[in-house]
């Protein structure tokens, strides 16, 4: 064990010198490339050019990218160096005991490994693979780095973000020289679960992580990379019922990966079941009270329209839509009986919403209030929206969507505001959210929730904007 303590010794030596070297040769880098000094000649001298068209290296390179990546490397090497230190450590302090135990080579050999030669090599290869500014020997300039490229160590994010040239240096249908996949800027400041994210192997099965990847998007990493894996599916996957009867029957639960929520199957979601892992849309796994929403109006409460009443404002006019809430698809359930189509949008949030939209023979829209809609300007002909969007809203987060929204909606399209709710002391400002585009009204009700919080609904159309 002596020797062992030696060699450990010699290990922290020659992982000290290792991190001045890095540290060193990091700084000649920049040194060279003219970062500290500026000098003109330095900079013309390591990009190899005479003239003075030389783009400016400052543009052209992610500089805070480099940073970052160097310091996450010498923090590797740092938290290496501690370790081996607290384990030589720990050892001085039980000499009698490690004099008594003997450690096999096959041990010795594990240890080194997993303590030493793995951290060694993952700080190595991230080091590797800073790319630096290169020149284009075509225009002798230097070329402009791709964004976020020195940002992450993965090598299949990297190669999903670099912008991928067309052959033979064609013009695509696009009308550009490259294609750029994008990623969201949040992915950014959550680079630990992204990279987990995008830690597989290419061809095999994806792990089950959706989860993560709806984490991610909710988070701002949206939109987010794709992946070169295969999706997992239930092992126990059944054909889905035929449209006639799937509308309005509960999918079979088969043919959803339960392993990611609190409950197994879709009996364990009813109301009733206080632990059933989600809180918004209560019952909309229960297709008997489902079936009663907007059929008839209930007089009781005249914020509740039904989809006749409204249709009838504009006979004939209404045949493609949104539908933009949590649910299961029952709105656009009982569109479809009108023959119009719907298009619903659907997270996950604690419970199965987008498979069972998918499942009753419905389109879920895989989508999160970050992200800017992907329909063209002036086509839709209703937006609907219930029990998503309530007073917990930011004004200005809402404002950014309801402006989108109107961007989609067409000229005479339908806003239909659903049992939207509030306090009552915020109901004016969101009430000027509503107003401000000077939509022609409908309808438009009020009615109190409870002593502080009031419902809104109302039937909004679009007026023609002609320039």
């Amino acid at each position: 064990m002596a020797r062992l303590g030696r060699i450990m010794g010699w290990l922290q030596i020659m992982l000290g010198g290792l991190v001045i070297i890095a540290s060193i040769s990091t700084l000649f880098m920049f040194y060279s490339a003219g970062f500290f000094l500026h000098n003109d000649d330095i900079c013309r001298h390591f990009y190899g050019s005479n003239n003075n068209n030389v783009v400016n290296y400052e543009n052209n390179f992610d500089l805070a990218a480099l940073t970052s990546r160097v310091e996450e490397v010498l923090s590797k090497m740092e938290t290496l160096q501690d370790k081996l230190e607290s384990t030589v450590q720990e050892m001085d302090k039980n000499k009698d005991e490690l004099r008594r135990s003997n450690i096999s080579r096959l041990e010795y050999k594990r240890f080194l490994e997993i303590e030493v030669i793995r951290p060694l090599y993952n700080a190595h290869i991230a080091l590797r693979q800073i790319r630096l500014p290169k020149i284009d020997p075509n225009k002798n300039e230097t070329l402009v780095e791709d964004p976020l490229i020195n940002t992450f160590v993965v090598e299949e994010i990297r190669k999903y973000i670099t912008p991928k040239e067309n052959r033979a240096g064609k013009i695509n249908i696009y009308g550009t020289e490259k294609v750029y996949n994008t990623i969201g800027h949040a992915c950014v400041m959550m680079k630990t679960e992204l990279e987990e994210y995008m830690d597989y192997d290419i061809g095999s099965y994806c792990k089950d992580d959706w989860i993560l990847g709806q984490k991610l998007m909710i988070r701002g990493c949206d939109p987010l990379p794709r992946r070169r894996c295969l999706t997992r599916a239930s092992k126990l996957y059944l054909r889905p019922y035929s449209i006639n009867e799937s509308l309005w029957r509960i999918p079979e639960g088969r043919n959803v990966r339960w392993s990611n929520y609190q409950c197994r199957n879709f009996e364990c979601l009813s109301s009733k079941n206080t632990k059933r892992g989600y809180s918004k849309c209560t019952g909309c796994f229960e297709m008997g009270k489902e079936k009663l929403k907007w059929v008839t109006t209930n007089t009781s409460l005249p914020i509740d329209f039904s989809i006749k009443d409204v249709l009838a404002v504009k006979p004939g006019e209404v045949r493609i839509g949104l539908d933009f809430g949590i649910g299961t698809g029952t709105f656009a359930a009982r569109m479809r009986e009108e023959n119009l189509t719907i298009v619903s949008t659907a997270l996950n949030l604690g419970a199965p919403f987008s498979e069972t939209i998918a499942l009753r023979g419905l389109i879920p829209l895989y989508v999160t209030l970050n992200q800017r809609l992907p329909f063209f300007d002036n086509s839709m002909d209703l937006i609907h929206t219930a029990g998503f969007m309530d007073g917990w809203i930011d004004l200005q987060l809402l404002d950014f969507i309801l402006f989108d929204w109107d961007r989609v909606l067409r000229p005479g399209g339908l806003l239909w505001v659903d049992r939207f709710f509030c306090k009552r002391k915020d109901l004016d400002d969101y009430m000027y959210m509503f107003l401000q585009f000077r939509y022609r009204k409908h309808k438009w009700t009020i009615a109190a929730k409870s002593d502080d919080e009031v419902f809104l609904s109302a039937l909004l159309e679009k007026p023609p904007r002609s320039l």
